[in-house]
C-alpha cells in the first residue's frame, strides 16, 4: 500500500467570493518529489499557503491530513513544527547578516538567553556541508549569488528536522548551472527520505525531478499521473494546464522588416563599484522595423548590464558610445532622454524595479508617461483609467478593474501590465529583458503573441532572454555576447542552440 505523507481533500479557498481553490485534492507519496504546475493564477501558491499555515485553519473548506494525522495549522510556525517547511519565490533572509544567523533566526542555539556561537557556526557548517555549499558560515548573505542563496534557505529547512520541504519557483531566478546543483540536491534528499513538494513553470525541468506530477487549472485538479505512465509527456501538461493543445509553442509569423530603426556603436560601460572592471566592451548592434533581435548569452555575460547603460545610464560607470534613431545621433543619458527618443526597456525584474505593487494597474500603466492623462500638472483619473482599459482590453490583462493593486495578480498578468506601462510611452525600440520569466506555457504564448503584433506594427524589438529555445522561437537575427564582448550575429535560419552555445562560451572574435 502507497505510504501518503500528505492528503488534501477538496480545499475550498475564496477570496472576496472569488474561488481561488474550487474543490483541489492533492496525495503526496512519502519519499518522493511530486511536481505541480499550472498556469499563472491557478490556485498552485494559494494551496500551499493553505498548507503551510499562511491562510490557517477555519479560513478554508476541506480537510487535511500529514502525515497519518488530521491537521489544522494556525500559523507557519505551526505547521514548521510538524516539519513542513516552504520555500517561497521571494527568498526571506535577511541580507545583513551572516549565513549563520539567518540559518538559526528564530531558533537561536543559545544558553541562558545568550547565543553560543561556537555551537551556531558549528551546527551551520554541517548543515552547509549538507547542501554542498563551500563558504565561510560568517559570509553576509547579501554577497551571496540567489543560487547560493536558495541553498542557505534549504538549509534553514533542514535545521528543522524537515519532512515535507516545498519550493515555489526554486530556479526561476538561477542560470542554467544553479539549477541543476539545486535539482541534484533535491534528488539527494529524496534518497534521505525527504519529500519535496515543487512548483515550476519549466516544464522539461519538473518532468526531470518529479516522481508524480499535479496540474491544476482554474482552481481544480484536472491531472495527476506518474513518471512511469505510459503518457508522462510535455505535451499531456499542457494540454491540462492550457485545456488545450498548444502545437506550436510559438504563434506563427512572417516577418514583415524595413529599414533600421536603432543602431548602437562603439558602446563601454565599467562596473558601478570597480570601476576599473569594464562590463561591455565596445558593444556595436542594429535593429530595424518589424525585426526582432534576440541578445543570448550566459549568466554574467553583460546582456542586461548593456540594456541598462543604454537606457538612462542605469548601470555603470564610464559609459561611452553612440546611439542613433533613423539614422541620427540621440541622448539616452537618462530615463526621460530615452523615452522622449522612442526608447523603452522592460526589466527582467518586474517586482523590484518594473512595478509599484501596492499601487493600482491603472497608475502603474500610466506611469511611464503622466503627462498623456494629466492637465496643468494634475491627473486625470478619468483619462487615466480610460487608458489603462485600452491596454487591459489589447492585451488581455485578467482583471475585473484596472482600480486593484498590481499584487493581486497573477505573473503573466503583472508582466502584461509592465509592457502596457512601456507601451503607453509610443516607442519605436522596445528592449524586453526576460520577458516570459516567471510566466506560465499559456501566459508565454499570449505574450509572444504581443511581441509579433508589436513587430508587424513597425516596432524594433531587441528581446533577451536565458531560454534559447525562446529565442531561436521569436527571433530574425540572435547576437551572442560573452564576457561583455558581442560576439556573433546569427540569422535565425543559421541558428541552433549548439551554434549559440558556441558563440555564448567564447571571447571577443
Amino acid at each position: 500500500m502507497t505510504d501518503v505523507i500528505l492528503r488534501m481533500k477538496d480545499i475550498v479557498k475564496e477570496f472576496s467570493g472569488v474561488r481561488a481553490l474550487d474543490g483541489v485534492s492533492l496525495d503526496v507519496t512519502r519519499g518522493q518529489v511530486h511536481g505541480i504546475c499550472g498556469e499563472n493564477g491557478a490556485g498552485k501558491s494559494t494551496l500551499m499557503k493553505v498548507l503551510s499555515g499562511v491562510y490557517p485553519h477555519g479560513n478554508f473548506e476541506g480537510e487535511i491530513e500529514f502525515d497519518g494525522k488530521p491537521a489544522e495549522f494556525h500559523s507557519i510556525n505551526d505547521s514548521e513544527h510538524h516539519g513542513i517547511v516552504i520555500i517561497h519565490q521571494e527568498l526571506a533572509l535577511s541580507p545583513y547578516l551572516s549565513i549563520a544567523e539567518n540559518l538559526f533566526l528564530g531558533n537561536e542555539r543559545a544558553s541562558r538567553g545568550v547565543i553560543d556561537w561556537h555551537e551556531t557556526n558549528a551546527q551551520a557548517r554541517a548543515l552547509l556541508d549538507r547542501v554542498g555549499l563551500k563558504e565561510k558560515v560568517t559570509t553576509p548573505v547579501l554577497q551571496l549569488g540567489v543560487g547560493k542563496q536558495q541553498l542557505v534557505e534549504i538549509a534553514k529547512a533542514l535545521s528543522k528536522d524537515v519532512k515535507l520541504l516545498i519550493l515555489d519557483e526554486p530556479t526561476a531566478a538561477l542560470n542554467d548551472a544553479d539549477s541543476e546543483h539545486l535539482l541534484n540536491l533535491i534528488r539527494g534528499l529524496r534518497d534521505q527520505g525527504i519529500t519535496s513538494i515543487i512548483i515550476s513553470h519549466k516544464l522539461s525541468e519538473i518532468r526531470s525531478i518529479s516522481d508524480t506530477i499535479t496540474v491544476i487549472r482554474d482552481g481544480q485538479t484536472v491531472d495527476t499521473f506518474a513518471m512511469t505512465d505510459e503518457d508522462n509527456s510535455e505535451s499531456r501538461m499542457i494540454r491540462s494546464m492550457v485545456g488545450r493543445a498548444l502545437d506550436n509553442l510559438f504563434p506563427p509569423r512572417t516577418p514583415n522588416i524595413g529599414e533600421e530603426v536603432f543602431r548602437v556603436e562603439g558602446w563601454n560601460a565599467y562596473h558601478p563599484v570597480d570601476t576599473h572592471r569594464q562590463v561591455v566592451h565596445d558593444a556595436s548592434f542594429y535593429v530595424r522595423a518589424g525585426e526582432v533581435v534576440g541578445f543570448a548569452g550566459l549568466m554574467g555575460a553583460g546582456r542586461t548590464e548593456l540594456a541598462m547603460s543604454l537606457f538612462g545610464k542605469q548601470y555603470g560607470t564610464k559609459i561611452s558610445g553612440k546611439v542613433f534613431r533613423h539614422g541620427e545621433e540621440i541622448s539616452t543619458r537618462s530615463v526621460n532622454d530615452a523615452i522622449a527618443n522612442g526608447v523603452a526597456y522592460v526589466t527582467e525584474d518586474r517586482k523590484r524595479y518594473g512595478l509599484n505593487l501596492i499601487a493600482t494597474i491603472a497608475a502603474n500603466i500610466t506611469g511611464a508617461n503622466l503627462s498623456d492623462v494629466s492637465k496643468y500638472g494634475v491627473i486625470d483619473l478619468h483619462d487615466e483609467i480610460k487608458v489603462a482599459e485600452e491596454y487591459r482590453r489589447t492585451l488581455s490583462i485578467k482583471t475585473d478593474s484596472v482600480n486593484r493593486k498590481v499584487d493581486t495578480l497573477s505573473g503573466g498578468n503583472q508582466q502584461k501590465v509592465m509592457l502596457s506601462k512601456w507601451l503607453h510611452t509610443t516607442p519605436d525600440v522596445l528592449i524586453l529583458d526576460e520577458p516570459t520569466r516567471g510566466v506560465d506555457v499559456g501566459a508565454k504564448y499570449e505574450i509572444y503573441g504581443i511581441i509579433n503584433q508589436l513587430a508587424a506594427e513597425g516596432k524594433a524589438i531587441v528581446v533577451i532572454s536565458s531560454e534559447l529555445p525562446e529565442l531561436l522561437g521569436l527571433s530574425d537575427r540572435i547576437y551572442t555576447i560573452a564576457e561583455g564582448h558581442i560576439t556573433g550575429d546569427v540569422p535565425s535560419e543559421e541558428a541552433t542552440q549548439e551554434r549559440l552555445m558556441q558563440l555564448m562560451t567564447v571571447g571577443e572574435n
